[in-house]
């Protein structure tokens, strides 16, 4: 048993029991795939997966149990590999960042602007995508740091913490009626058709939550992944747009208007994740605390210590 033939299996199961998939992935020949996965069901004397002729259908009992262990020591090899070119190379090497778009045009500038003048020699790497990928990319070890608004906190294998509060506001093309108001309001703005964003993207659950809440129904002409969009289509005329407030920008939006709308929507909060149980090397620290400066390495490091340890069983009795 080696730990190519673990690579394998794994990327199997990830490519969703496609060997060829698999094949590609890892750069090799599909039979040389199944060969390893052969070999390591000869040595390990059982069937990892059910097979309907040479199609694999599903990963058996004993499989589902042999590919968590696998998982793990995958995941301590390549921690051994960062430990080594840590003391090795401490300013050199490889980080990736899986992020969302607003995150990646509008929060992380200047981050990568002082991150890459203190470490020339690192290659950093930004992956763009939803909420729900970019989560997938740092479990799958395809990324280093995951940072969105949504959804990070709930994925078990991550250590996700708060980095900055946020607010989403109203714009509008100038000389726009809602301009003139004293007090905007969720019954004013629904009078308008509203061009927001995707439901996956930059807190759209606490907009849709503020209308269902006040039981006002919005006329949602357009959605999109991405504040770019949103302000283009606003700029033609087809509506009013409700975005992070982030991702206006005076100086830049200047065919624009906004309005503040803080007191009509819940606040979101930021959150920059990583894998449990992962060795972090110095610089991925530096990148952490550069993006939110209360997140010092102490404070992940405790974060991510907290996160190993198993849960204590309630000492309550249960009625």
């Amino acid at each position: 048993m080696n730990l190519q033939q673990l690579r394998y299996f794994n990327e199997i199961v990830r490519r969703g029991l496609k060997i060829s998939d698999a094949a590609d992935a890892l750069y090799t020949s599909q039979p040389n795939v199944s060969k390893q996965i052969k070999q390591l069901e000869q040595e390990l004397g059982i069937e990892v997966f059910v097979r309907n002729g040479k199609r694999i259908a599903a990963v058996t009992g004993p499989g589902k149990a042999i590919l968590e262990i696998a998982q793990r020591i995958l995941h301590d090899a390549e921690n051994l590999r960062q430990v080594g070119q840590e003391f090795h190379s401490q300013d050199s090497g490889h980080l990736t960042i899986a992020t969302t778009h607003t995150q990646a045009r509008y929060a992380l500038p200047p981050v990568v602007k002082q991150f890459i003048k203190r470490y020339p020699k690192v290659k950093l790497g930004l992956h763009q995508g939803n909420p729900t990928q970019i989560a997938e990319q740092v479990l799958h070890g395809e990324a280093d740091i995951a940072i969105a608004t949504e959804s990070l906190s709930l994925y078990g294998g991550l250590v996700a913490l708060p980095c900055y509060e946020w607010h989403h506001c109203v714009i509008t093309p100038p000389r726009h009626p809602l301009l003139g108001e004293k007090k905007l309001t969720l019954a004013k703005i629904a009078q308008y058709p509203i061009i927001t964003y995707d439901f996956a993207f930059s807190g759209r659950g606490k907009i849709d939550d503020a209308f269902e809440k006040a039981n006002i129904a919005p006329n949602i002409a357009l959605t999109a992944i991405d504040a770019d969009v949103i302000k283009t289509y606003v700029e033609l005329g087809l509506g009013i747009g409700i975005l992070a407030q982030i991702a206006f920008i005076p100086e830049r939006d200047r065919h624009l208007r906004m309005i503040e709308a803080g007191h009509l929507f819940k606040p979101n909060i930021t959150r920059i994740a990583v894998r449990k149980n992962e060795y972090l090397r110095g610089y991925t620290y530096d990148f952490i605390g550069l993006f939110a400066p209360h997140l010092t390495r102490a404070t992940v490091a405790k974060a991510m210590h907290l996160s190993a340890l198993p849960e204590k069983p309630s000492s309550e009795k249960q009625p």
